[in-house]
């Protein structure tokens, strides 16, 4: 599976906050969307 790069819209605030979080956990900001976004297509049953 390849990669794709996307650019987001996100609030300033939020954006920096967030990117503090997962800096603070090790955390890499990318991954974190890639696991909201599998989570909710599981969750409605929607195949990749």
């Amino acid at each position: 599976m390849g990669s794709k790069n996307i650019t987001l819209k996100v609030d300033e605030d939020l954006y920096n906050a967030y990117k503090e979080y997962c800096k603070k956990k090790g955390l890499v900001i990318s991954r974190q969307f890639e696991i909201f976004a599998e989570e909710q297509l599981k969750k409605d049953k929607v195949k990749v």
